[in-house]
Formats: structure tokens, C-alpha cells, sequence
């Protein structure tokens, strides 16, 4: 029988690829027409409130990029000033990579996401033959203001009430809550094992256990058998390594880095360590607007000394030996962060600066701080 990490590695490369169809003998619905398949939504940015997807009982995934196919025609739309990572997004869902999706879900945890969909929307409008799904935007903002936290309540209750209009029935608020914080619970008893030294899992196989593509009762079912069979993960002694700055939807960059014989111990990114948030508690719309309000902190959102304190305190925790700021093109605001986050490290720290989309010149790194494989 295959590990379960084997598994969830099986499931990680089926992220962003259309999900196998799935039916429903509890009568599916999606804007009140009975299916036998259940609804398949995609969603995009870190502020999307997943538990609500889960609450309204559809299948839902994280749209990603794919930084070995062209995304020309992201390109056409966005321009090429936007983060690459967008763009290939877009491309992808106009070249239908993501199969037939009912809706599309966009968060504004960044100026990438929101331009992302903004060009959805006008394009169902403008050019409705591109067959590109109903586009939603859920507009979570982080100003530490209660006009904000209002605004974000408002917003919440908002999408609850559009899935409850699309599927046609009530949400489970309080289970889906519930499952989640397992998932999070999980998911933060086995990050312990890539920060135990030496690591029981590298930064790569981390990203696979974090993001495989599985609905979140399956995902927790394999998250418990790894953990069951931690006795039997191989060690791995390299150089550790803190990687903070742009998201990373695939694995290329930490495959790079990790080949040079460093072992990437922790992160701060929204498909790493952020997904470890504190759980919500609480089954209502209230804490999960609250959650949401204060997730982070991310280079888009949050002050550059914010970002050196989560740095300095996560470093220690994950017993890093080396920072590594990575900034993508079209993405600039982690490097602003480095000067700030170097002053309050007691480690040495580097900036790979302006990188392609899933690819990292490690010039600097084997210069200043090279590592043994």
C-alpha cells in the first residue's frame, strides 16, 4: 500500500487540474437546477474564506499557474506588469486547463488577484465567447480599524448568502469550521516534523502535504496516517533554510534551492506556513470574518517591520540557519521588506531579487552562503 505521503504527493500533482467528476446522490444544485455532479469551484488569492465552500458543499480548488506553458494569452489582458503568477491563471482558464468550473472565486489579498478579476468579469462581458465562468469577488481588507472589521462581517455574510443562492440550500457553517481547524491542527503537528532537526520532511514535500487536491475530509484522513507514520520519514541534514516573499502555487523554486543541498525549514508565503493559522473556534460568520481580517501577515498587506517581527520569531522557531528573500518579477513588495527583515534576523540573509516566474537564480546564494549537497 502506498505511505500517505506518497499520496498526498500524488494528489499535489493534480493541483490546479480539472477534478475528477464527482457525484452526488443528495441532489446537487448550482442557481437551483438539480445535477447529479457536484459543483466545482475555483478559487483564487489567500482571503478566499474556503470554509464556506466547503459549508455550501461544492468541490472546490485553488486555481495555480503553470510557469512551463505560455501564458501569451493572460498576457493579451492583464499586460506584462501584472504578477506572472496572475497571468498564467488567466491563460489557463481561457485555454479551459481547468476543466468545466461553475464558478470562479477571486480574494483581494493583492493587486494581482483583484486586476485578475476585474479582466474575468469584463471579459464574460465584452467577450462572451470565451466560455470563462461566473466570476465572484470576496473584498477582505486588513486595515486594524472596526470600520474595517464591519466591512469584512458585511462581505462574509455577503458570499454566505450568494452560495446558499447558487446551490439552493443552507450552509454548514459549524461543520465546515470544524473541519477545517482539523485540517489546521494537522497540518501544524506535521509542519513540527520538517522543523525537527534534522527535518523529517524537505520544504518540497511539505508544499505536496499542505496543497494536495482533496476534498477536506480526505486531506485530514491522510494527514493522520502521516503522522502515524512519521517513524518511517528519512531524515535530511542540509542547510535550513527560511524562504519569505512571493507566493509559490508550484514547487519549482523549492526543488531549486533544495537541490543545492539546503532543506527550506519554513515560510511565509500563502501556500506554506500561513495556511497554519489559529483556528477559528467559533462556527459563525463573525469568527470567520474576524479570522480572515487578521490572517497574514503577507508582503501585500502588512508593514515592513510587521514582516521583520513575523520573520524574526519564525526563524526561531523553525531553527533556520539562512534567510532567503525571493521576489518575483511583477511581484516587488517582499523585496522592499529584506532591509527591514535582515536588521531583526540574528541569521545570515540574502535577496534573490526580480526572479521569473517558477524559476531562481541561485547566484547570489552559492556566492555568499554556499551549501554542500
Amino acid at each position: 500500500m502506498p505511505t500517505a505521503l506518497a499520496k498526498l504527493e500524488e494528489a499535489y500533482a493534480r493541483r490546479g487540474a480539472p477534478p475528477a467528476a464527482s457525484k452526488d446522490r443528495s441532489d446537487s444544485r448550482i442557481d437551483g437546477r438539480a445535477d447529479d455532479r457536484t459543483p466545482v469551484v475555483g478559487y483564487v488569492g489567500a482571503d478566499v474564506p474556503v470554509e464556506l465552500l466547503t459549508a455550501a458543499g461544492v468541490r472546490a480548488f485553488r486555481l495555480t499557474g503553470d510557469p512551463e506553458s505560455g501564458f501569451a494569452l493572460g498576457d493579451r489582458y492583464l499586460g506584462g506588469g501584472v504578477d506572472p503568477m496572475a497571468r498564467s491563471v488567466l491563460a489557463r482558464l481561457l485555454a479551459g486547463s481547468f476543466g468545466d468550473l461553475d464558478r470562479v472565486v477571486v480574494s483581494h489579498d493583492c493587486e494581482a488577484s483583484l486586476r485578475l478579476f476585474y479582466a474575468l468579469r469584463e471579459l464574460r462581458r465584452v467577450e462572451p465567447g470565451t466560455g470563462l465562468p461566473e466570476v465572484y469577488l470576496v473584498d477582505i481588507l486588513h486595515l486594524p480599524h472596526r470600520t474595517t472589521a464591519r466591512y469584512n462581517r458585511r462581505r462574509i455574510g455577503e458570499f454566505a448568502a450568494r452560495l446558499e443562492a447558487w446551490t439552493g440550500r443552507p450552509l454548514d457553517v459549524a461543520g465546515a469550521v470544524a473541519a477545517h481547524d482539523e485540517r489546521r491542527r494537522l497540518l501544524a503537528a506535521v509542519a513540527e516534523l520538517r522543523r525537527a532537526v534534522p527535518a523529517r520532511l524537505t520544504g518540497r514535500q511539505f508544499l505536496a502535504v499542505a496543497n494536495a487536491a482533496l476534498p477536506v475530509d480526505e486531506h485530514i484522513a491522510l494527514l493522520e496516517r502521516l503522522l502515524a507514520e512519521a517513524g518511517r520519514l528519512e531524515e535530511h541534514a542540509g542547510r535550513r533554510v527560511f524562504l519569505s516573499g512571493s507566493d509559490h502555487d508550484t514547487p519549482h523554486v523549492y526543488e531549486a534551492v533544495e537541490s543545492e543541498g539546503y532543506v527550506i525549514v519554513g515560510e511565509d508565503h500563502s501556500f506554506g506556513d500561513l495556511l497554519l493559522q489559529e483556528p477559528i473556534g467559533a462556527g459563525g460568520l463573525d469568527a470567520l470574518a474576524e479570522h480572515y481580517h487578521y490572517s497574514g501577515p503577507t508582503a501585500h498587506r502588512a508593514t515592513a517591520s510587521e514582516r521583520a517581527a513575523h520573520a524574526a520569531t519564525a526563524v526561531r522557531h523553525c531553527r533556520a540557519e539562512l534567510f532567503v528573500a525571493y521576489s518575483r518579477i511583477g511581484d516587488e513588495a517582499p523585496a522592499w521588506d529584506f532591509p527591514a527583515q535582515r536588521a531583526a534576523l540574528d541569521i545570515p540573509a540574502v535577496l534573490l531579487e526580480r526572479q521569473e516566474y517558477g524559476r531562481a537564480d541561485l547566484t547570489a546564494l552559492r556566492k555568499e552562503h554556499p551549501c554542500a549537497v
